[in-house]
């Protein structure tokens, strides 16, 4: 199809979506020609635009219109038309002043992130992160909580504090008590989330020795503490700002709402780069005249979360991605330079 967009089409089909995304009117061959310094006439125009509606790339929403993007206009646009916009020294120093201004940990640093984008794009932002993060466990306690109950209390350095009630077959001594809180103590004080692996957790449970049968349960509710600090956290913010945009009526915002538990599966697509998800091509997220740009961050070389903008179709995609990209980018800059610096720190 790509074959039959010669050089002429290619120009019209980029001035099209680049004038509709500013004006939200269906664009007519009379102001395409205008554009053009009237090198074309309207009438050839006309046809090239009509030839455009026929492969896809254009729709005629009323007989006597112009024409607007269809979903695959923009895709084409996006990947081979679009001029992007870089970011200007002054962005690249407010975007790394703010961040760098704020709490470096992680969790923190991302929703400050997110923050900025909703506050520059004036969309919907979504962010999500893995919570496994530069933080280490800092305390660890065993406290009786009535017959075999046993509670399991974890807190971490970044100031996550997160408990599991344990219910065991059988009474554990003082001795027992005693000698797990001491094993926890100096087994895993100090260690990071993510180092309590299933493999490191087998080694403790040998290291238990002749206590193993009776604590293994209680290792495993460590564990299991840990796991769900590993979970995906999923934040969105500034949904207020789809109120003010015109591109969106109430059903969208509704359905926007309603397909929010979505949105972390829709976020991981930003794990394979920048990715430009329109609303009525995702089953998942089905919200019409929308679309969600999306791209991944990483700290020591993992994926870590990921950054969405929410926003109308008619979104200025030029800006935005470059914009987004940088961010990321940025992040995932400062979480490693972070993580290197801990790991000195610790090693040392």
């Amino acid at each position: 199809m790509v074959k039959a967009l010669d050089a002429r089409k290619l120009n019209i089909l980029k001035l099209v979506v680049d004038r509709y995304i500013r004006t939200g009117e269906p664009v007519g061959s009379k102001t395409i020609a205008e554009a053009l310094d009237n090198a074309v006439s309207p009438a050839t125009i006309r046809n090239d635009m009509a030839a455009l509606e026929r492969l896809g790339y254009l729709e005629q929403p009323h007989t006597s219109a112009g024409r607007v993007p269809s979903y695959r206009g923009y895709r084409f646009y996006i990947a081979n038309l679009m001029t992007r916009q870089p970011l200007s020294e002054y962005d690249r120093r407010m975007i790394e002043d703010t961040l760098l201004k704020g709490d470096l940990n992680p969790r923190t640093l991302v929703t400050n992130a997110a923050e900025l984008l909703a506050q520059v794009t004036g969309c919907a932002v979504a962010c999500s992160s893995s919570r496994v993060d530069l933080s280490v466990i800092t305390r660890l306690d065993v406290i009786p909580a009535g017959r075999r109950l046993y509670a399991l209390l974890l807190i971490t350095s970044s100031g996550a504090v997160e408990n599991r009630v344990c219910r065991l077959d059988f009474e554990l001594s003082s001795e027992q008590i005693s000698f797990f809180v001491n094993f926890i103590r100096q087994n895993l004080t100090g260690m990071r989330i993510d180092a309590l692996t299933s493999e490191k957790l087998v080694e403790l449970g040998v290291s238990l020795g002749r206590y193993g049968a009776a604590l293994a349960p209680l290792l495993y509710g460590i564990y299991d503490i840990v796991c769900k600090l590993r979970q995906q956290k999923l934040e969105v913010m500034n949904e207020s700002g789809l109120l003010a945009r015109e591109d969106f009526q109430t059903d969208n915002i509704k359905a926007f709402l309603e397909a929010r538990k979505n949105l972390g599966s829709l976020l991981n697509q930003g794990f394979n780069g920048i990715q430009v998800i329109f609303g009525d091509e995702s089953e998942t997220f089905a919200v019409s005249n929308s679309s969600l740009i999306v791209t991944g961050y990483s700290w020591a070389g993992k994926r870590a979360g990921a950054l969405g903008v929410i926003g109308p179709l008619r979104l200025d995609y030029s800006r935005v991605i470059p914009y987004i990209e940088h961010l990321s980018d940025t992040v995932s800059r400062l979480i490693t330079e972070e993580y290197d610096e801990r790991n000195d720190s610790q090693s040392g």
